[in-house]
């Protein structure tokens, strides 16, 4: 199929974004730390650090999982993806009791202070500004100021529109949101410089005209007059998009257009099931939802965001479990998107969007969020506390000594065991029954209660 892909920014090498010759020498350095964890921490990382080149930065990008010590990143974004494809209710249970402890367990405070020694050497000695847009990097770069073992700013960005604890840790100096709830969010977690400064996307999510429209849907094959659904569900493709495809088939109110990620299984199963516009990995996002009248989504992370920007109304339904109900919840409290909760409403809600005034006051209020200029932008934010507080010297205070390097590499390896058990012990509930369901509750330290799930999570595909 020709539009079987979507590329999207993966991990980022250490090291330098490079720049075009024709621009001027570099007026500092900026680190940013994301996670390749899903697309979305990883899009806007490379979104701020296109931006921040622009203006003539030199801007290193790393991926916390590459940091993590004796190579354990890539088992716990393994981890993740697993439990969120077989065993939703168990994430939804950490998720939850996270929440309401106000951040991680032992096993993810353990793994990131050994990973504090490796951030440290990742971070270039003229470094002005450390970026974080991933809960755990914030973590890890707080903890480090905090102490005083990095000496320059450090920012989180919030990705997403609500704030779990996580994302707020002690030593951050200030965080920047995409609205005015999130903002609430993260002061009222313990915050305390808290800026709203607009969300960050790509610059080819835009409006389009009806000519530009038109020539989306010739390029993708899709009717010229149909109303259009285009539904996502990130990068890997979670949650029930196969039932939310047929629901919006059958209900009438608009064709499935649906975009799997790299769950190509899944994309193989929609059109046997007779949804004939189903896609793997997507190239052209932009236009996909140029040619789309509306967006139906589950996790409410950047997706959304450049949906408003394209001006495209948003709808939130059959949310995954976590992030994907906490930013339903913000969505639509800010009045950016629709949160279907009940599968009858579905008809008449998409028709509302396509044909009636909420579409409207949808697209009205998604194209707010980018109205600012680009000197209240994140990146100009960033700009200015780097020139605010230029380094004379490495960022990177020397650390006291923690102990012969065999109680160093002692400690690495606790902390990856202990993490590897809270990863593993994830992944097995969705196999074995309530009994080990209690025991992964028992070994992150969560509530005793058994969790109330299905027997079978919803959307299994794999």
């Amino acid at each position: 199929m020709p539009y079987a892909g979507r590329t999207l920014p993966g991990p980022a090498p250490a090291g330098p974004v490079p720049r075009p010759r024709s621009e001027p020498m570099p007026s500092g350095r900026i680190a940013i730390i994301s996670a390749s964890v899903g697309a979305g921490h990883d899009r806007a990382a490379a979104e701020l650090a296109r931006r921040l080149v622009a203006d003539g930065f030199t801007v290193d990008r790393h991926d916390l999982l590459d940091l993590l010590p004796a190579r354990l990143g890539r088992a716990v974004q393994e981890g993740y993806h697993r439990m969120l494809v077989r065993a939703p209710w168990a994430y939804q249970r950490i998720y939850s009791s996270t929440e309401r402890a106000g951040g991680g367990g032992p096993a993810a405070r353990t793994l990131l202070r050994a990973a504090e020694r490796r951030v440290l050497r990742a971070l270039a000695p003229s470094t002005g500004v450390v970026v974080s847009t991933y809960p755990g990097a914030s973590r890890v770069l707080g903890d480090l100021r905090r102490d005083g073992r990095l000496t320059v700013p450090v920012v989180t960005y919030l990705t997403d529109f609500s704030v779990h604890p996580l994302w707020v840790a002690d030593g951050v100096d200030v965080h920047l949101a995409a609205h005015a709830v999130p903002a609430a969010q993260a002061r009222a977690a313990g915050a305390r410089d808290v800026r709203v400064c607009g969300p960050v996307t790509d610059p080819r999510f835009r409006p389009c005209d009806r000519r530009e429209r038109d020539r989306a849907r010739a390029r993708f094959g899709l009717p010229p007059r149909t109303p259009l659904a285009l539904l996502v569900a990130g990068s890997w493709g979670v949650g029930p998009l196969r039932r939310v495809a047929l629901e919006v088939r059958d209900c009438g109110a608009a064709v499935p257009v649906v975009v799997c990620g790299r769950n190509q299984a899944l994309a193989e199963r929609l059109r046997a099931d007779g949804i004939e516009h189903a896609y793997g990995w997507v190239d052209d996002m932009p236009g996909l939802m140029h040619a789309a009248d509306v967006l139906i989504q589950n996790a409410g992370g950047l997706t959304s965001l450049e949906a408003f920007a394209a001006g495209l109304p948003v709808a939130s339904y059959r949310c995954i479990p976590g992030h994907g109900l906490t930013n339903a919840a913000a969505l639509e409290e800010a009045g950016a998107a629709v949160w279907i909760r009940d599968a009858a409403d579905l008809k008449a809600v998409l028709h509302d969007l396509i044909d009636g005034p909420l579409g409207p006051r949808q697209r009205e209020t998604g194209l707010a969020l980018f109205a600012g200029t680009p000197e209240g932008g994140p990146a100009a934010e960033m700009a200015r506390l780097h020139h605010a507080g230029l380094p004379r010297h490495d960022p990177r205070r020397r650390a006291s000594p923690g102990g012969t390097p065999r109680r160093l590499a002692t400690t690495a390896a606790v902390a990856c065991a202990v993490w590897a058990c809270a990863v593993g012990a994830g992944i097995v509930t969705a196999y074995d029954g309530p009994a080990l369901a209690r025991a992964v509750g028992h070994g992150l330290g969560l509530d005793d209660h058994t969790p109330h799930h299905a027997s079978q999570p919803e959307g299994r595909h794999s």
